[in-house]
């Protein structure tokens, strides 16, 4: 029997391909860095990237799926920099990463424990991160304001304890991912990458502020964006 709740025909097959690029992408990067595939680190990195992908596709509403594949209107013009910026510092975090870890083993090396803290914060921010999405109908990749959808302010689950929770469990899962893969070069790009999370969010906040009902009260609700206690 058919999901009413879930994606399908021609939405699914762009799902489908979409991910086994995505996939496709993480595997060539890393393995290729690596230059070996008995590197049990990466494929640890691959197999949890996929079990979150299979988690986001049954938990999440297919409103919130069709949302996310429709074309970028009203999108701002720094919103669009830093989607350009992101991609090739998630590259280069596999690529400084899969080197260090695999190939050439750059002191100074990663113990073991620090790779299983890594993998428990990777799972952790993938929980926060899919959890935000699971509970705001107007979760989107990008800032702007889903005026054709009657957008309102989102106050549940980790809402309530910070206003950008997703950004939350990125910034957890990014600092993790260079952990698990076995390396403490690839938290260079990593710091590069949180950067300019920061000024995003910051950004986006004055954004929901100037333009979004119900947001400036909701500040004074909740005080942190981020990090509860901190910013």
């Amino acid at each position: 029997m058919n999901n009413p709740d879930k994606p399908v025909g021609k939405v699914s097959v762009k799902i489908i391909i979409r991910t086994i690029l995505f996939l496709a992408l993480i595997i060539a990067v890393i393995f290729i860095s690596a230059g070996r595939l008995d590197y049990w680190q990466g494929w640890a990195y691959v197999g949890l990237s996929i079990l979150f992908l299979i988690l986001s596709y049954l938990l999440l509403s297919s409103e919130l799926i069709h949302e996310r594949l429709k074309p970028e209107n009203g999108v701002k013009n720094w919103n669009k920099i830093f989607q350009k910026v992101s991609v090739p510092i998630f590259i280069a975090i596999l690529v400084i990463s899969s080197l260090d870890g695999a190939r050439f083993n750059w002191y100074p090396q990663v113990p073991f424990y620090v790779i299983i803290i890594g993998i428990l914060g990777f799972i952790t921010g993938q929980i926060i991160f899919l959890r935000a999405k699971q509970v705001n109908r107007y979760f989107s990749s990008v800032v702007h304001i889903q005026t054709d959808r009657g957008q309102t302010v989102c106050k549940d689950g980790p809402y309530r304890r910070v206003r950008h929770p997703g950004y939350l469990g990125s910034l957890i899962y990014s600092v993790a991912t260079p952990l698990i893969l076995g390396s403490f070069w690839g938290l260079i790009p990593v710091m590069i990458s949180l950067a300019l999370l920061i000024i995003r969010t910051q950004m986006e906040d004055k954004t929901l502020q100037n333009e979004l009902e119900g947001y400036t009260e909701y500040t004074r609700e909740v005080k942190y964006k981020i990090l509860p206690g901190i910013w």
